[in-house]
Parts: C-alpha cells; structure tokens; sequence
C-alpha cells in the first residue's frame, strides 16, 4: 500500500503530525484523510493566531484607548477544536500500547 503524501500547502509541523499519522495508523480511505487533512489546517490556523497573539499579546488596544482581548484568541480556541475535532472523528486509538506488565486502565 503507497502512504498518502501531505498537502503541500501544510506547516513543515503539520505535515510531521501527518506523516506520523498516516505511518502509525495507515489511513488510506478518501474521507479519512479529508479528515485529516482539515484537521491539520486547522492546526496551522491556531498555530499561526497563536504566533500572532504571542507578539501582540493577549490583549489589544482598542481606537478608544482601551483593553480589549486580541480578535484572534477565538480563532485559536475554535482552530484548536477543530483540530481535536478531526481527530477524534478519525477513531484513533490514542491510549498507548503497552508492550511492558502493567496496571490495566481503569474501566
């Protein structure tokens, strides 16, 4: 089976996560990797307000002279969502094998 390459117009990041992700649970199905590959742009999108809110700072002034939050914090709340959003539509199983004795996971 031939591995699906990321979209080219991912982060270097993004596509990391993808590569990891394809690798580990070989999505090869059309929906799941539009799942994916939505799930990773929204990752760019809270990654990049995030960038912007660091120089910024976590609030703005506003016209009047007055502390406002910075716009872009809702657009990292909902990108990071969206993100979670996809992965959890995407069925992993994100508990780690355990390849080692162990406490069962609780129930």
């Amino acid at each position: 089976m031939k591995l699906q390459r990321a979209p080219g117009h991912l982060s270097a990041d993004a596509k990391r996560i993808w590569r990891g992700i394809i690798d580990e649970y070989l999505i090869s199905d059309v929906a799941g990797l539009r799942i994916l590959r939505v799930a990773l742009e929204s990752y760019d999108r809270a990654q990049s307000a995030r960038e912007s809110i660091d120089k910024a700072g976590m609030a703005v002034l506003d016209k009047y002279g007055q502390l406002k939050p910075h716009p872009l914090l809702s657009i990292e709340r909902d990108s990071r969502a969206a993100f979670l959003a996809g992965l959890k539509a995407l069925n992993l199983d994100l508990e780690p094998l355990r390849d080692r004795p162990g406490r069962p996971g609780g129930k």
